[in-house]
């Protein structure tokens, strides 16, 4: 049994009561949002997600079983509910299974200069959607790519070619912002 520091809060928001149901949220919705927000990419859609994340949460409180961090078990249902929406809309995601073509292609970058978390957010949202979510996904939220194939229904091989071309294209984005 994980030791969670919002035991007491959990229980009461399991039993209904709408104050401690407020506090959870509360405790909460900023992380929840950004992870929300590096998979939609616009605020709009990352709020939608959030709420129906947060009322799916709502609903199924008594099935998080103290096993991880409510933290973690949270994130798991804003990730599934932003996928989901993603795999309803029928995002074109391209999938590579071939890492030949990306081991044999390096590109010889110079250091960049430090840069702001701001500078690397503008550059990952001019990423395609697929390979923002996997970059996000694996980079940012700290998902392996075994959990990322499962997340997206793909192969491995797929999770780890998408990363490697959404960090390809970070750097290149960022790269040309220093030196175009």
């Amino acid at each position: 049994m994980y030791p969670e520091k919002n035991r007491e809060i959990i229980e009461k928001s399991r039993k209904g009561n709408s104050r401690a149901q407020y506090n959870l949220y509360n405790l909460y919705v900023k992380a929840m949002l950004n992870v929300s927000y590096r998979i939609m990419g616009t605020i709009e859609e990352a709020e939608d997600m959030l709420q129906e994340a947060f009322t799916e949460a709502f609903s199924k409180l008594d099935t998080y079983r103290y096993d991880s961090a409510f933290g973690a078990w949270l994130k798991r249902i804003v990730v599934n509910k932003c996928i989901n929406e993603i795999n309803r809309r029928k995002a074109d995601l391209k999938f590579f299974d071939d890492m030949a073509y990306f081991e044999n292609n390096t590109y010889d970058y110079e250091q960049l200069p430090e840069l702001s978390v701001a500078q690397v957010k503008k550059a990952m949202d001019q990423l395609p959607q697929g390979n923002r979510i996997i970059f996000s996904l694996y980079l940012i939220e700290g998902y392996d790519h075994r959990e990322i194939a499962q997340i997206l229904n793909t192969s491995e091989s797929n999770s780890k070619t998408q990363y490697m071309r959404a960090r390809r294209k970070v750097k290149e984005l960022l790269s040309n912002t220093y030196h175009g």
